[in-house]
C-alpha cells in the first residue's frame, strides 16, 4: 500500500471520527432534554415556556443530525473519489496558459482552488441556514429577518469571506513559492498582523457592512454606565448600540477593540430585555475581561498555536503523497494545505479543548469582577433573562460542556455568584 493510499485513509478516518464524536456529544446532550429544572434555576421557566424550549432545543438538535449527515456525504464523496485532484487538474491547465511565471501559477492555483471550494459550500450551506432562519428561528419567535435581508447577507458574507481569502491566500502561496524554507515562521507572522488587525477595527470596519451602531444617546443608562467604569478606573469613550433587531430578538453585548480603539457594543434587543443596572452587571463582567488581560491572553495562545500549526505545515506541506492522497496527479501547495488541515485535526481538537478551558475560567473571573464591584444579584438576573428570552438550554451535558462550551453553564456561573 503507497504512502498516499495510507494518508487518505487517515484522512477519512479523522473525518469520521469527527463526526461519531460530534454525534455522540450532541446524542448525550439530548438526553438531557426534560429533566427537572434545579432549584436555584426556577422561575426562569414556567411551564409552557420550557416546553417551548425543549421543543426548540429538539428542533436545533434534529437540524444539527441533517447537517452534520449532509457535511459527513460530501466529504466522503469528494475524499473518496479524489474531486480536489480533479479541480485541481481543471484549473492547472488554464492557469498554465495564462502565465509561465511559476510563482504567479502557484499563487493563481491556490486563490482559484479556495474560491471554488468556498462558493461550492457557500452553496451548500444556504438551504440549510434558510431553514434554520425561516424555519426554527420564526416558528419560535426569534427570526425578524426579512428574505431580501437574508439573501443580501449571504452575498455579503461571500464577498466579504472572498477577498480575505484572495489577500490572505495570495500573500501566504507568495511566500511558499519565493522563501519555501522560511514559509512557515513569515507565513504565521502574515496571520499574526491580520488577527491583531481585525481584533481592532473588527467594529469600525467589518459590523457596519452588515449593521448600523449609533453612539449611545445621553439618559440613565449612559450615566449608569459611565459612573461604573469610572468607579472601576476603566477609560471608556465609545458606547454604540447595534441595531440587531433587525435580524433576530436574541440580545448581547461585546467589547470589542485594542487601546485606544476599544470599544463597548450593545444589542438594542439587549437594552429592550435588561434593566440599565442589569446591563451595567452585564458591562461589568466584559471589563472584567480587559482588567484581567483575557483577550491578551487569549490572543497570545492562539498566535503560540498557530506557530505550531504554521511549523507543522512548513514540515510536511511540499510532500508529495500529500497531494497524491487528495486526488491530485503532481505537487500542489493548495492541496497540500487542505490535507494538512485535516491531519491536524486530532491536535486542533486538543487544542480547542484546552482552550475553552481556558475561557471557563476566564468567564468565572470576568463574573468574579462584577461581583467584586458589588454587580452580583443584578448580573444574576440579566444572566436569567436573557436564558429565558433566548430559550437556553438549562442543563447541557457535562461532556458537551467539557468539549465544546466556551462559557460555563448558568446554574455553575450562578452557585460562583452566590458563593
Amino acid at each position: 500500500m503507497s504512502t498516499s493510499t495510507i494518508l487518505l485513509i487517515v484522512i477519512i478516518a479523522f473525518i469520521i471520527c469527527d463526526f461519531v464524536l460530534e454525534r455522540v456529544l450532541y446524542g448525550l446532550n439530548a438526553r438531557n432534554f426534560g429533566k427537572p429544572i434545579p432549584a436555584e434555576l426556577e422561575g426562569i421557566y414556567d411551564e409552557q415556556k420550557y416546553q417551548k424550549q425543549q421543543a426548540y432545543s429538539m428542533s436545533k438538535y434534529k437540524v444539527g443530525i441533517v447537517t452534520s449527515v449532509v457535511s459527513l456525504v460530501i466529504e466522503l464523496v469528494a475524499f473518496g473519489f479524489g474531486l480536489f485532484g480533479w479541480l485541481d487538474g481543471v484549473l492547472r491547465e488554464p492557469v498554465m496558459s495564462w502565465t509561465d511565471n511559476p510563482v504567479l501559477q502557484i499563487i493563481l492555483l491556490s486563490v482559484l482552488f479556495f474560491l471554488v471550494v468556498m462558493v461550492v459550500n457557500h452553496v451548500i450551506d444556504i438551504p440549510l441556514s434558510y431553514y434554520s432562519r425561516f424555519g426554527i428561528e420564526e416558528r419560535f419567535g426569534f427570526n425578524k429577518s426579512t428574505k431580501k435581508l437574508f439573501w443580501i447577507d449571504q452575498l455579503k458574507s461571500l464577498l466579504l469571506s472572498a477577498i480575505i481569502l484572495i489577500l490572505i491566500l495570495s500573500i501566504v502561496s507568495w511566500i511558499y513559492a519565493v522563501m519555501p524554507d522560511w514559509f512557515w515562521i513569515m507565513a504565521w507572522g502574515v496571520l499574526t498582523i491580520f488577527q491583531v488587525f481585525i481584533m481592532t477595527f473588527y467594529s469600525n470596519i467589518i459590523v457596519p457592512l452588515f449593521n448600523k451602531q449609533t453612539p449611545l444617546e445621553e439618559g440613565e443608562l449612559r450615566s449608569k454606565i459611565e459612573a461604573f467604569a469610572t468607579k472601576v478606573d476603566f477609560k471608556l469613550d465609545n458606547i454604540y448600540v447595534m441595531d440587531s433587531s433587525k435580524r433576530s430578538t436574541h440580545a448581547n453585548a461585546y467589547f470589542t477593540g485594542l487601546g485606544s480603539h476599544k470599544r463597548i457594543v450593545l444589542y438594542d434587543t439587549l437594552i429592550s430585555q435588561l434593566t440599565p443596572d442589569e446591563i451595567v452587571a452585564v458591562l461589568a463582567h466584559e471589563i472584567g475581561h480587559y482588567k484581567r488581560k483575557h483577550t491578551l491572553r487569549q490572543l497570545f495562545m492562539s498566535m503560540a498555536s498557530n506557530l505550531l500549526m504554521f511549523y507543522i505545515l512548513g514540515l510536511a506541506i511540499s510532500s508529495p503523497e500529500l497531494s497524491e492522497a487528495m486526488g491530485g496527479t503532481v505537487p500542489a501547495f493548495h492541496l497540500g494545505l487542505m490535507a494538512i488541515g485535516i491531519l491536524y485535526t486530532p491536535i486542533s481538537t486538543a487544542i480547542g479543548i484546552f482552550s475553552n478551558v481556558l475561557s471557563r475560567k476566564y468567564e468565572y473571573q470576568a463574573d468574579d469582577f462584577a461581583k467584586c464591584n458589588g454587580m452580583a444579584p443584578q448580573l444574576i438576573s440579566a444572566l436569567k433573562k436573557l436564558s429565558s428570552e433566548s430559550l437556553s438550554n438549562l442543563q447541557p451535558h457535562p461532556a458537551l460542556v467539557f468539549v465544546h462550551f466556551s462559557h460555563p453553564t448558568l446554574l455553575q456561573r450562578i452557585i460562583k455568584l452566590k458563593a
